[in-house]
């Protein structure tokens, strides 16, 4: 049978459940025997138009080479190359850290790539133009007078600037994306990416000119600082952006009253962090940013809890229609049973892991649509639980095949 082929009497096999009203529970299709199921292509999660994005990242691109590395090349290209390895170690750690916390419900590798390349590229240039802007007005025509100007470009310039050039990237996602966003885990996700690629870029920056102008001593220095000690400041101030945006995205809120009020966070955050370099740094570093990290990891394993809820709860809608068993929802929505699961299908002919990773990967969409259905804000959300519930009934067949 072709995907979506009449049944004799003249019934779709796939019907899918219509959406409900904002708080109503969403009816849900009975699964029915089908037979010959060939699987289907993972739904879209972006625009059609999206690359458009890279587009604009291309042509900022321009302005960064011409405006932030031409200028750090002509301290050579083995310093450069240097400090951009440099540059790689906490650049790894807060990508690596971001993409676990992302493993509940992976988001689109594209969109991965073009979070951290918004942030090394993007929120570089727009942030360079923006200074240059800002030093002529504040210096050039009103005449401040350069010392103060050097404390109010660190404490305040710098946050207000750096963190809306940002936070744009969060907003290009949306349009190009809106869907993808199902909560707070992803709006932090993609504010996070965007913060470790700007971070990135902006280390490789420190690393050289503390390197060409005070030596390997104070090299070492602000790498064990910015490298060691902070890896993940400018992931958390996007961070919390991108945490209120995608809970206002979900729970149907104002997105512009939660993206002002992470705005505001993210730059208060940002300019108490560069304050530190005017006062006594340890001391502002353990009594601020390590119960500010703290408080991070904190709502990160409550808002992952909170999301494996969601998927179970949701998946359980369709196992009361018949679509799944209750071993088969504790194996997709518990982290226990996935581990489990994962290894039942290496154990299998031919080691079925991809398989496996596929049917949880899909049952957690599923349920991801299904909330986004129940909230109202998606209006396709049930052609995409057609089309995943095709692809999860396919896969579970090639799973079990001897």
């Amino acid at each position: 049978m072709s995907y979506g082929t009449p049944q004799p009497d003249g019934r779709s096999p796939w019907r899918p459940s219509p959406r409900a009203l904002p708080g109503a529970p969403a009816p849900v299709t009975e699964a029915r025997p089908q037979a010959h199921l060939a699987l289907p292509p993972v739904p879209q999660r972006v625009h059609p138009l999206w690359f458009l994005g890279w587009v604009g990242v291309g042509l900022i691109a321009l302005w960064v080479l011409a405006s932030f590395v031409l200028p750090m090349l002509s301290f050579g290209a083995v310093p450069f190359f240097v400090a951009t390895a440099l540059a790689v170690i906490p650049f790894a750690i807060v990508v690596l850290t971001v993409t676990w916390i992302d493993n509940w419900e992976p988001e689109p590798r594209r969109l991965i790539v073009f979070a951290l390349a918004w942030g090394a590229i993007a929120s570089i240039g727009l942030t360079t133009a923006f200074l240059y802007l800002f030093d002529w007005v504040s210096v050039d025509v009103l005449g401040a007078d350069p010392d103060a100007q050097d404390v109010i470009a660190t404490v305040v310039r710098a946050p207000l600037v750096e963190e809306a050039c940002k936070m744009v990237g969060v907003f290009v996602i949306m349009l190009i994306a809106r869907n993808t966003i199902d909560g707070p885990i992803d709006g932090l996700v993609y504010g996070g990416l965007i913060g470790a690629g700007f971070a990135f870029s902006e280390n490789i920056q420190y690393f050289l000119l503390y390197g060409a102008s005070e030596g390997l001593g104070a090299t070492v220095s602000i790498f064990v600082m910015r490298g060691i000690l902070s890896p993940f400041a400018h992931a958390m101030f996007t961070g919390v952006f991108g945490l209120l945006v995608g809970y206002a995205l979900r729970e149907r809120r104002s997105v512009a009253v939660f993206a002002l009020w992470g705005y505001a966070i993210g730059v208060v955050m940002h300019a108490v962090w560069n304050a530190s370099s005017y006062a006594d740094f340890l001391v502002l570093y353990l009594v601020l940013q390590v119960p500010q990290f703290a408080a991070f990891v904190v709502a990160i394993v409550l808002l992952r809890r909170e999301k494996a809820r969601i998927t179970h709860d949701r998946l359980g809608d369709y196992a009361g229609a018949g679509w799944f068993t209750p071993m088969e929802i504790d194996m997709l929505a518990t982290p226990r049973g996935r581990k489990i699961g994962r290894a039942w299908a290496r154990s299998l002919p031919g080691d079925r892991t991809r398989l496996m990773t596929s049917f949880i990967r899909d049952a957690t969409q599923l349920a991801m649509a299904r909330q986004r259905g129940m909230s109202g804000r998606d209006p396709g959300a049930a052609e995409v639980e057609r089309q995943l519930l095709v692809r999860i009934v396919a896969t579970r067949r090639l799973l079990l095949a001897p």
